[in-house]
């Protein structure tokens, strides 16, 4: 059955991730060429305007940063230069957002004090900044290098950390930072993350940052692709949100069939994609999609998730754990799923179920990031049952 895009169109879209390695990606039936070697002409700074130049559907400001007494790289390191040494070459490169993320813990009471719905998106000035901050000041909340991106990369470093099932691997993100302490505050924590930052600092630019407010209840309120298929890389995308979707559709469908190997999705995000109502299923969305990018990932909360290759669907339970801070699961499962096709491993249900583990890891904390000694493990677990199965 021919089938075709529903019609109803980034010049801007949420993270972008290239694959290269060595081996074959027995998924998508082809053998990447060499890797690209660093850097890439796209990696140009004059390919960011400025470091404000992002998706407006997260909580950021874009003041100077520095009454925040942000100073976490390093002495000898001036936050104005790249890293003297980078890799020849890399396995996995992440375009997108680089935003510092201050998160904690509060009660609905707070959030009702400071006029914040729970679970929303809400765009902050400089001035509603900095009362939440000073509001949390009794609370306990820590600062990170944040963003989808950042996220997903930071963990997929950790789980590629040791040569199990293949080389180490290699990971680097571009993105725009300011030269404010915000910026080498952000670039020296992914550095400490194995993660190359290749992006020099905008002159003069500021650092966008998130407000991530978790309550007991788990619930979050949140103030160069021709190039990479040249290089024979496996590209990535996300669908961002619904409204970014809505806005720019005839454009996610313009990368999606030409351009995408794999795309990650919620349930919401997959149906607009779809032009599906509310009542479909995520199952039907998927399934969908999989026609035509050749890898679907599509998440549906605590119900669990769905992969999708050749108009097929796999559902994949979630991994019981008790949720604390649902904050970056899907970042963390979009990890688990990079982290197995560059392992080169072909059965989806078992990437999937990889994703899960890793997602349920980093939910049942507080904070974003997947701990080393929690991503060896996964490691060596993803690996003995890859074994056992062949």
């Amino acid at each position: 059955m021919a089938l075709s895009p529903p019609s109803p169109t980034l010049r801007k879209l949420s993270p972008f991730i290239s694959l290269s390695e060595s081996n074959s990606f027995p998924l998508f039936n082809r053998t990447p060429l060499r890797p690209p070697t660093c850097p890439l002409p796209i990696l140009s700074n004059s390919n960011f305007s400025s470091s404000t130049d992002a998706l407006l559907y997260v909580c950021r400001c874009v003041s100077e940063a520095g009454d925040l007494g942000i100073s976490d790289f390093d002495d000898h390191e001036s936050p104005h230069t790249l890293p003297h040494h980078l890799p020849d070459t890399w396995h996995v490169l992440g375009l997108g957002q680089a935003m510092v993320d201050f998160s904690g813990m509060v009660d609905d009471e707070f959030l009702d004090r400071l006029g914040l719905e729970k679970g929303t998106r809400k765009v902050v000035n400089h001035e509603e900044r900095g009362r939440i901050l000073r509001a949390m000041d009794g609370c306990s909340y820590k600062a990170a290098a944040g963003g989808s991106l950042s996220n997903t990369l930071v963990a997929l470093a950790r789980l590629g950390a040791q040569p199990i099932g293949g080389p180490s691997l290699n990971v680097s993100m571009a993105g725009s930072v300011g030269s404010d302490p915000l910026g080498g505050f952000y670039r020296s924590k992914l550095r400490r993350a194995n993660v190359n930052f290749l992006s020099a600092p905008v002159k003069d630019g500021t650092t966008g940052t998130v407000i991530v407010l978790t309550t007991p209840d788990a619930q979050r309120t949140m103030l160069a692709y021709q190039e990479a298929r040249k290089c024979g890389a496996l590209v990535a995308i996300t669908a961002s949100d619904v409204s970014c979707i809505e806005r720019h559709y005839d454009d996610f469908w313009d990368i999606m069939a030409n351009y995408a190997d794999v795309i990650f999705a919620n349930s919401d995000e997959a149906r607009t994609l779809c032009h599906f109502s509310s009542k479909e299923s995520p199952i039907s969305a998927t399934r969908y999609l999989s026609h035509f990018v050749p890898f679907v990932s599509v998440t549906d909360g605590h119900r669990g998730s769905y992969v999708g290759v050749k108009g097929e669907s796999v559902y994949i339970p979630p991994n019981p754990c008790v949720a604390v801070d649902t904050c970056g699961a899907g970042d963390a499962y979009a990890s688990g799923i990079l982290y197995g096709l560059s392992r080169g491993v072909s059965d989806s249900r078992s990437i999937g179920m990889l994703a899960s583990k890793v997602a349920s890891v980093v939910v049942s904390q507080q904070g974003t990031r997947l701990g080393v000694e929690d991503a060896a493990k996964l490691a060596e677990s993803f690996a003995f049952h890859c074994q056992s199965k062949s």
